[in-house]
């Protein structure tokens, strides 16, 4: 795919995010209750997930008809090109009225990310990058932090149920014994773009899927940070382990979350 083509799903990201966090923006200041069911335990979907997942579909189906979706809640399968979205990335946070969430929209073609776009309509946040261009929230461009090492570093440490309960409480222990601070503040996607705009130093998760990850990835690669390959062994659609941070601290985060070496770039 052509710079140009890339460059008119890029822009086009940014104007759906935008219009998709209207849709939540008015469900979340709505004076009704946001009602959410359980797909699982500590999974939840609300109705705004579902009108945003429609809407986004429905423009991009129009807009680039030939492209692939895959999303949180319709599901999808492999294409060439591909749009990989989560339409409300935090829902626990979002059906309590904790205004920590995002639409999340990332464009993978070609064996690459190259377009994630993570919108936070409470702050009005746009974080995006382009691969190659670098990244910006709200137009101004940001950079990773430029961390001293893990006794100046916070780590926000990801909460997966779909592994075991005491690899989670022995991920926390190594991060404390190795000096980190660490948060859990419930969106993957937000927590990305936190490092890559510098207000934290690293994220780490031990499952996540695609939709949570990809656009974030992208945000921190663009402003200066590392990454774990979230795309080995499948992960675009089975899901990974997370890694990613300041380079400063690589070393020393890889010892707290172990990644074969090919889940490195």
């Amino acid at each position: 795919m052509n710079s140009s083509e890339i460059a008119r799903r890029h822009e086009f990201a940014q104007e759906i995010a935008r219009e998709a966090g209207a849709i939540a923006r008015r469900y979340f200041n709505s004076g009704d209750s946001i009602r959410a069911m359980e797909k699982g335990a500590h999974d939840l979907l609300t109705q705004a997930d579902l009108d945003i997942d429609r809407f986004l579909i429905d423009r991009l189906r129009q807009a680039f008809p030939d492209d692939g979706i895959l999303t949180e809640e319709s599901g999808g399968s492999a294409a060439s090109n591909l749009w990989v979205i989560d339409p409300i990335d935090g829902t626990t946070n979002f059906s309590r009225r904790i205004p920590h969430f995002a639409v999340s929209i990332a464009f993978h073609t070609e064996g690459q990310t190259e377009s994630g776009v993570v919108y936070n309509p409470i702050r009005d946040e746009m974080f995006v990058a382009r691969r190659g261009f670098g990244a910006s929230c709200n137009g101004q461009a940001i950079r990773v932090r430029q961390t001293r090492d893990a006794t100046d570093a916070v780590v926000d440490a990801g909460y997966s149920s779909k592994r075991p309960l005491a690899d989670y409480v022995a991920l926390i222990a190594r991060l404390l014994e190795s000096e980190f601070a660490f948060v859990q503040n419930g969106s993957a996607a937000l927590g990305l773009a936190q490092v890559g705009c510098g207000r934290i130093d690293g994220y780490c998760e031990l499952f996540l899927n695609s939709w949570d990850v990809l656009a974030g990835l992208l945000l921190v690669e663009e402003a200066g940070g590392w990454v774990s390959d979230f795309t080995a062994r499948d992960g675009l659609m089975h899901g990974n382990a997370v890694l990613a941070g300041t380079q400063s601290i690589r070393q020393q985060l890889e010892r707290i979350l172990p990644l074969s070496a090919e889940g490195h770039r």
